[in-house]
């Protein structure tokens, strides 16, 4: 019995610990990020990897959900000759809910592994030891600008993915489906709200900023060489991909409840 409860204990007194130490890593690098000096050029090199070098991954995932969403949206209406509300469940699903969410774990597998990877490289290197000897702060020149970037270019992102798979949804429906292009147009428009894309950019930002953060967490407190290395970016990837569930509900409760 007490070598069960030491265990329970051992577990929490992990957790508190991990716990606190990533609320002080973000606190850090929030202020970092907010305090002058900036690197620009760092700043804007992370934008283009984050952004640009993102886009195929992230415009190729919702274009097909896009479709599939028409897909399937349709086989159900069509139960209860409702095949008219195929465009409206596609443009609300994309731009609350899928937009935001696939792009997060697109860029949570592709971004936040290889930040964890780079980051716990310099680490394990004593790269980071270096920066430090060399009077550089490493927080403001290797995490700051990453989030930075990650917060600014994940909306924008979502925002290009969003019209990506409506537009999708809209090849399958009049193509596939036998819409008419402009009744099909007007049913996208006519239900979508200033609200539905806002919730979806800020899902983004948070998602954006989480991505970034576990990234650079992990890599930053990684250890134990090559090995230590592929477990921060096994667990920078995982614990991106388990906050950007959590948070998506919680931001969609702060928004849509009633």
């Amino acid at each position: 019995m007490l070598d069960f409860l030491a265990t329970i204990g051992r577990v929490i007194i992990a957790f508190l610990v991990t716990t606190g130490r990533l609320s002080l890593f973000t606190a850090q690098a929030v202020g970092h990020c907010v305090r002058p000096p900036f690197f620009f050029r760092l700043i804007l090199r992370q934008m283009v990897e984050i952004g640009y070098y993102s886009l195929p991954v992230v415009g190729l995932t919702t274009i097909f959900s896009g479709m599939v969403l028409a897909l399937q949206s349709y086989t159900g209406f069509a139960r209860f000759s409702a095949e008219g509300a195929v465009a409206t469940v596609v443009v609300l699903s994309m731009t609350r809910e899928l937009g935001p969410v696939l792009a997060g774990l697109m860029v949570a597998g592709r971004i936040g592994a290889a930040m964890a990877a780079e980051i716990g490289t310099m680490r394990v290197t004593e790269q980071i030891d270096a920066l430090t000897t060399l009077s550089t702060n490493p927080m403001k020149y290797l995490v700051a600008p990453r989030l930075i970037a990650g917060l600014t270019m994940l909306p924008i992102l979502v925002l290009v993915g969003d019209i990506i798979g409506i537009f999708g949804g809209y090849l399958i429906s009049v193509y596939k489906l036998g819409f008419n292009a402009a009744t099909y147009i007007t049913k996208t428009f006519e239900y979508l709200e200033t609200i539905d894309v806002v919730s979806g950019l800020v899902k983004a930002a948070v998602f954006g900023f989480l991505v970034t953060l576990m990234g650079c967490y992990h890599g930053y407190h990684s250890k134990g060489g090559a090995q230590g290395v592929g477990a921060a970016t096994t667990n920078a990837v995982v614990s991106a991909s388990i906050l950007i569930l959590v948070f998506n509900y919680f931001i969609t409760e702060l928004f849509f409840s009633r």
